[in-house]
């Protein structure tokens, strides 16, 4: 019992995470919350693979946050004074978007439990949470930092479902090299872009 209390927390708290990566406008909130999120996806995925599984993805997803996160902060200053705020009008409608992908991802838990049982509502509440919402963020995004955030959650979503129907050692460490690789690229886009940026100016 207190195992489903907790596996419905996790999926909470995805959830919530989800939500305020979306929402709001302050990267280092934005990483702080894709760090919950990765533990919420963390304790899911432990639900059918060995600890030791699970761990990886959340260690994996902390050194993306953390590669992420020292890009951001060696920004200039005066690169971080232009880049666009995210989500400046149409904060609501986002809200409402998420809220009916939510309602959907809901309805849609039991019938696919139903057609594969074993899976978890859990589980499956979670990682339609999470793939439905880095839709969204993927589709609101406008800049190279959002549009990784918006591919790594999307990512998380389905290494969760994916874990509960499949425990290769093997394609979970691939995932895990794609997560890095998504976090290393984002970092690369970054520092160009800001790159560019200083060229333009110094010309």
């Amino acid at each position: 019992m207190t195992l489903e209390i907790l596996s419905w927390a996790a999926v909470v708290l995805s959830l919530a995470a989800s939500a305020i990566i979306l929402t709001n406008r302050d990267w280092r909130l934005s990483l702080g919350a894709l760090t919950l999120q990765y533990f919420a996806a963390f304790w899911l995925i432990t639900r059918h693979l060995p600890f030791v599984m699970g761990s990886a993805k959340l260690i994996t997803g902390w050194m993306v946050v953390a590669i992420l996160g020292m890009t951001k902060l060696g920004l200039s200053a005066e690169m971080e004074e232009n880049a666009p705020a995210f989500l400046p009008r149409g904060q609501r409608f986002r809200l409402i978007l998420f809220t009916a992908v939510a309602l959907a991802a809901a309805g849609a838990t039991p019938r696919i439990e139903a057609a594969l049982p074993g899976l978890g509502l859990q589980v499956i509440a979670g990682s339609l949470f999470l793939i439905g919402a880095g839709m969204i963020h993927l589709g609101a995004a406008s800049d190279v930092f959002n549009t990784i955030l918006g591919l790594l959650t999307m990512m998380t979503g389905f290494e969760v479902l994916y874990a509960a129907i499949e425990s290769s050692l093997l394609v979970t460490g691939l995932l895990a090299v794609a997560n890095l690789g998504l976090g290393l690229s984002g970092a690369y886009l970054l520092m160009a872009g800001t790159v560019a940026l200083e060229s333009e100016e110094t010309l």
